[in-house]
């Protein structure tokens, strides 16, 4: 009996090895972090209990991926999928009536770097791998049917070969290579060309500082001056998105005006620029009220992306009630 809970335990340390690599797939494959922590935690917990049918311990990479596909597979047979405002219908205007939030399940929303992306390896790799996780991209990657995803993320991201994508999905490296074609089809139509974070890059840094002292000093000339022409606003999980510097001001002075005098804390999300943020209430107590990832694009922002839905996205990120 000794024996058989050591080699539980045993397994159970192996499985953990690959907990931030898996929480990664699951993301991809899901496009919400903390869907993606359920996908992970219920994988390990098939994985323990069904330990007696790995076969060899040098396949237990393979083994946990099959079985969290699965569970992904399974969370995804019954629900639409995820988007972002900007993939569901034209832009709007400031002035237009805000339409009720949607549940947040339609959305694409944000995950810790730490639980999706390794923080140590190939530079190169690094940075490839911060880039798959950009919310474009992801949300791109909830355009392809599963397997199509499914396919797409471990041939493309995470360079499984071929063969190997064909014994996890019980399926032929002809059917394979077939579906990771339709894969890059669709993913190529889709522009993702924003910037992932550059932390050494002076530049973005500077960018970033004067983001963050427009916004919490409320300049909107100073903020605005910051933004492409183009640029979007986004803020999940109501369906609103606007695009233009006019019309970010627009809100942002207008409907978006207790946002003067936030709080705002670094954050790591998405390979990308992010914050946490608290709002002052009309009681003077700064409480949580957002997410902000900022998409960049050759040295301008070009997406300004609010998540609101702080009762999930706090715990995610392990964030405190009121800021420092």
């Amino acid at each position: 009996m000794t024996e058989v809970l050591d080699l539980a335990d045993d397994i159970a340390a192996e499985c953990e090895q690959y907990r931030v690599g898996l929480t990664g797939y699951c993301y991809r494959m899901l496009g919400s972090g903390a869907e993606a922590e359920d996908a992970v935690q219920e994988a390990m917990l098939r994985a323990w209990r069904g330990r007696e049918s790995l076969a060899e311990r040098a396949a237990l990479r393979g083994w946990l991926y099959k079985i969290a596909t699965n569970v992904c597979f399974d969370m995804l047979t019954s629900r639409q999928r995820r988007a972002r405002p900007m993939d569901l219908g034209p832009s709007s205007y400031a002035a237009a009536p805000l339409r009720e939030p949607t549940a947040a399940s339609m959305w694409v929303t944000p995950a810790p770097d730490v639980r999706v992306l390794a923080d140590h390896g190939d530079p190169a790799e690094i940075a490839e791998a911060r880039e798959s996780v950009r919310l474009a991209f992801v949300a791109t990657l909830q355009m392809l049917p599963p397997r199509q995803r499914a396919v797409l993320i471990l041939r493309e991201v995470l360079r499984w070969s071929a063969a190997e994508v064909a014994a996890l999905l019980d399926t032929s490296v002809a059917s394979v290579n077939s579906l990771l074609q339709r894969a890059r089809a669709t993913v190529d139509s889709w522009p993702t060309d924003t910037a992932a974070l550059a932390p050494a890059d002076a530049e973005q840094r500077e960018l970033l500082e004067r983001y963050v002292a427009a916004f919490t000093s409320y300049d909107m000339d100073a903020l605005v001056a910051l933004l492409h022409q183009e640029a979007t606003m986004s803020m999940p999980p109501f369906p609103l998105w606007l695009r233009g510097g006019e019309q970010i001001r627009a809100w942002l002075t207008t409907r978006g005006k207790s946002c003067a005098d936030s709080r705002m804390e670094v954050i790591s999300a998405n390979g990308s620029p992010a914050w946490a943020q608290w709002r002052r209430d009309p009681d003077g107590v700064y409480r949580p009220w957002a997410i902000q990832v900022v998409e960049i694009r050759d040295g301008v922002i070009v997406g300004l992306n609010f998540f609101l839905d702080t009762v999930e996205l706090w715990p995610l990120f392990g964030l405190r009630e009121t800021p420092d």
